[in-house]
């Protein structure tokens, strides 16, 4: 008995030892989890798991981590067990999460099913990925306008962030430390990554060359911009000056932006800090408006919507700024927005995996004015697009030329820069091809010399054309916003169709036209202006048949549409048989038809009836005259005269 309470007392002393070096382990974790140093805090959290402690908190520790090292692969394994076991007290963000893993590992209808999960808990604006079903089509549309290669200078180690610089790039990258720091995703406080000069057209054997200065330190430095005369650059740090770095409140060192100035050739100095930095938030990646006038950078400070949004500032002048200014939902997601970059015709380019995407990071691009945040937001597409992290991409608009990152698996290191050529420009206007035809409604035939308008929302009309020699019209609308297809002929009923917005796949739209009753005058043939078939009645009867119920329906639905209308029926036989009789045959029919439409609800007060017989032939067919049969046939008719 003794050893076995000495054996127990063993075994718990054990397990207890176990316990509490397991939660010293979670406290390392957490504490580099919370610096947003994942890579070693995964290594912890890993090793804790698959020593048999789990827990929810631990999952979402592990499966965040690996999601912000880009180790899409392992956070979807972590998530899907996370949602399995703990779905009821998980947080929306990491149904998202798990839905973005899936979609960077191609798995994309696992992707729509764990969005729609994650659409049914939150009603923030990424929502649209689960309700745009079509999104994957509206990508493929806007792809295929790049050829892309790898860039020449890159490195086995992290090469990213391009800047355009004389006749070169500034570019950040680790290549002297080996350090493979995920930096974009994290703004994590590990050292090593420094600004570098390449000059594409150098015949030297080694272009590339640190930035000299004082910019390069022990932490972090990267995305950088230039303004166009080469004085001055703005660039990303860690929170360090004067030798110094700077911890928030839970021991972060954060990212700020400073600004240099070039002192000699080649060699920047005199560094500042811009006022609206901060220990408690990061600032990143500026980018510069084309008039430099306006500063847009990225950053979490309070106000942002997501876990990062784009924000600008004036530049005033004399290290002068104004207030930041949040670029708002239509840019901005609950997730993350960042890598600005603007080109010299106002176009905004950037990295999201908030707006739809084909996984991980996705470079988009947007017109963008001041306070006009309303314009689309484009995904640009394959191949500059991956279900890979692709980001960071600056163009040249007058040579179509540019760079971005990616760290997708053909890469030489963990990212690389690519340079591309854009074959076809952007469609940011949202342009859309509106073509068809317009027919009369009755008879099918094409009519010519047809207008035909775009009217927008607000009853302006935006464009017009008339149908050609084939009753054929096209047009083009702007499909960021409802519009309204308007078909118009004189003597016909105008026609036209609601085309909401859309993302600019081209519309056939068709028009039949009725014929426009009220634009025919007192003694106009109703039946020709509504294009009737013949009514027609059986050899010596006047009943009404069931193919003439449906011509003289036609024209009871126009006596219904225009309540004040009057007519009267005029019936005619041909020349064939005794004169009186085909007389009173004729009023017979006459008198037929007005009862049959006074059945149907017409009011007798509107009709009148009159037979001629074959008082008023429509050709030589008189008594006597050898006719065909078709020419006869042409003198039996009904005629429905307007009256008023």
């Amino acid at each position: 008995m003794l050893k076995k309470i000495l054996l127990f007392s063993v075994a718990v002393l054990t397990i207890h030892g176990s316990l509490v070096a397991q939660e010293k382990a979670l406290e390392r974790a957490n504490q580099k989890y919370d610096e947003y140093s994942f890579r070693p805090a995964i290594d912890i959290y890993k090793k804790v798991y698959e020593k048999g402690f789990e827990s929810p908190d631990l999952l979402k520790r592990l499966g965040n981590s690996y999601y912000y090292n880009a180790d899409y692969q392992d956070a979807a394994s972590i998530y899907k067990l996370l949602i399995e076991k703990y779905d009821t007290i998980v947080s929306p963000d990491y149904f998202f999460r798990y839905a973005q893993s899936l979609k960077t590992l191609g798995e994309y209808d696992s992707s729509k099913e764990v969005m729609k999960r994650f659409a049914a808990l939150t009603e923030d604006s990424r929502i649209k990925q689960a309700q745009d079903i079509d999104y994957l089509s509206k990508i493929e549309e806007n792809s295929g306008r790049y050829d892309i290669k790898q860039f020449k200078y890159n490195s086995r180690y992290s090469d990213f962030a391009p800047a355009f610089y004389k006749k070169g790039l500034i570019f950040s990258s680790d290549r002297d430390t080996g350090n493979f720091a995920r930096y974009r995703h994290t703004w994590n406080a590990k050292d090593f990554l420094d600004l570098f000069e390449v000059n594409e057209d150098s015949l030297v054997d080694e272009p590339v060359t640190k930035i000299e200065g004082d910019i390069n330190t022990r932490l972090h430095e990267s995305t950088s911009i230039v303004t166009k005369d080469g004085s001055t650059m703005y660039f990303t740090r860690n929170n360090f000056l004067d030798g110094k770095k700077y911890k928030d409140e839970n021991g972060t060192i954060r990212l700020k932006i400073y600004q240099a100035t070039l002192i000699a050739d080649g060699v920047w100095g005199d560094i500042i800090e811009l006022p609206f930095n901060s220990d408690s938030y990061s600032v990143a990646h500026p980018a510069l408006s084309p008039d430099e006038k306006v500063l847009y950078f990225v950053s979490d400070m309070p106000g942002t919507i997501g876990e990062s949004d784009i924000f600008k500032v004036q530049i005033v002048g004399d290290g002068t700024f104004g207030a930041p200014v949040n670029l708002g939902k239509t840019i901005n997601t609950e997730a993350r927005e960042t890598f600005p970059f603007i080109t010299n015709s106002d176009v905004l380019y950037f990295a999201s995996d908030g707006h739809p995407g084909l996984g991980g990071l996705d470079v988009f691009a947007t017109k963008i004015a001041f306070d006009e945040y309303d314009q689309p937001i484009v995904n640009v597409g394959k191949p500059i697009n991956t279900k890979f992290d692709d980001f960071s991409l600056i163009i040249n608009e007058e040579s179509s030329e540019g760079y971005f990152s990616s760290n997708r698996v053909e890469g030489m290191g963990e990212d690389d820069i690519y340079s591309f050529l854009e074959t076809s420009p952007i469609q940011l206007d949202c342009m859309q091809d509106v073509t068809g035809t317009v027919r009369d409604r009755i008879s099918n035939e094409i009519l010519i010399g047809a207008t035909v308008k775009i009217i927008d929302e607000e009853n302006n009309e935006v464009s017009s054309t008339i149908t050609n020699s084939k009753g054929e019209y096209s047009l083009n609308l702007d499909c960021n916003k409802g519009n309204f297809v308007r078909a118009l002929m004189e003597g016909y009923v105008p026609s036209e169709e609601y085309l909401p917005k859309s993302y600019g796949k081209p519309q056939i739209v068709d028009f039949y036209l009725e014929r426009d009753v009220v634009s025919g005058g007192f003694g106009d043939d109703l039946a020709k202006l509504l294009q009737l078939s013949t009514i027609y009645f059986d050899l010596n009867k006047y009943d009404i048949r069931p193919d003439a119920e449906i011509e003289i329906q036609k024209v009871i639905v126009a006596m219904e549409k225009y309540p004040s209308l009057k007519i009267k029926i005029n019936a005619h036989t041909d020349s064939r048989g005794n004169d009186a009789y085909n007389l009173w045959l004729s009023q017979k029919r006459a008198e037929a038809t007005v009862n049959y439409m006074i059945a149907k609800g017409i009011g007798k007060n509107r009709l009148e009836g009159e037979g001629f017989g074959e008082e008023k032939l429509l050709n030589e067919c008189g008594n006597g005259v050898p006719c065909s049969r078709e020419k006869h046939q042409l003198n039996r008719r009904s005629e429905f005269i307007i009256l008023e």
